[in-house]
């Protein structure tokens, strides 16, 4: 029966997050901050379910308890799906938003408006100390704009913009973005195999 999880994120609005979809189940939701000799974990793979299943991994193996963790990220056509699992680091090293939209606007510059699909991509991996593993993912398709608009989220939300929404991710509440965004989308996938295992 599964009582604990480690999130392998030190990220407390996504633990909140998690520990808000877990209500009820009665699983205790741990901050990779609380295990600071794992320290930094290299994410080498060659996708975003790769790279969630190192983190997972990692994190299992260094705490001995289930372990659940995520990478997402922005795929735009016109750029072949860049930025893609870089998306935390298109612009360099220092996981600049700023920097990182900037570099996204000037490649986009002369693409027209109807070509500047993508989609935001989630991939999550629960591991367990049985060496058992689960991928799911989720996804959220939406038009790349040419100028910042809201104040909300983080990263490329402030370009992404939802038709159905009339929104950009970065005007969206909370709610709201939950509902229909990747991340949304494939959390509520891991909630249900958590619980088939809070169950066994």
């Amino acid at each position: 029966m599964l009582t604990e999880l480690v999130l392998a994120s030190g990220n407390q609005g996504k633990i909140a997050e998690f520990q808000r979809l877990l209500e009820g189940l009665d699983i205790l939701v741990h901050s990779m901050k609380e295990y600071p000799e794992i320290g930094e974990i290299i994410e080498d793979g060659a996708s975003f379910a790769e790279n969630a299943l190192i983190k997972a991994r990692a994190v299992c193996k260094a705490t001995g308890k289930a372990a659940l963790a995520d990478d997402s990220g922005l795929m735009v056509d016109a750029l072949d799906g860049a930025p893609g699992i870089y998306s935390a680091r298109f612009a360099g090293e220092q996981h600049d938003d700023a920097a990182n939209n900037a570099k996204l606007l000037q490649l986009l510059e002369p693409v027209a408006d109807a070509d500047r699909t993508g989609r935001f991509f989630c991939a999550i991996a629960i591991v367990l100390p049985d060496g058992r593993e689960y991928t799911v993912e989720g996804t959220c398709p939406g038009m790349i704009l040419r100028e910042l608009k809201g104040q909300g989220g983080f990263g490329y939300d402030p370009l992404f913009y939802v038709p159905d929404m009339g929104k950009t991710f970065a005007q969206l509440s909370m709610e709201e973005k939950n509902r229909i965004s990747h991340r949304g989308h494939a959390n509520r996938k891991a909630v249900e195999i958590l619980r088939q295992l809070k169950g066994e």
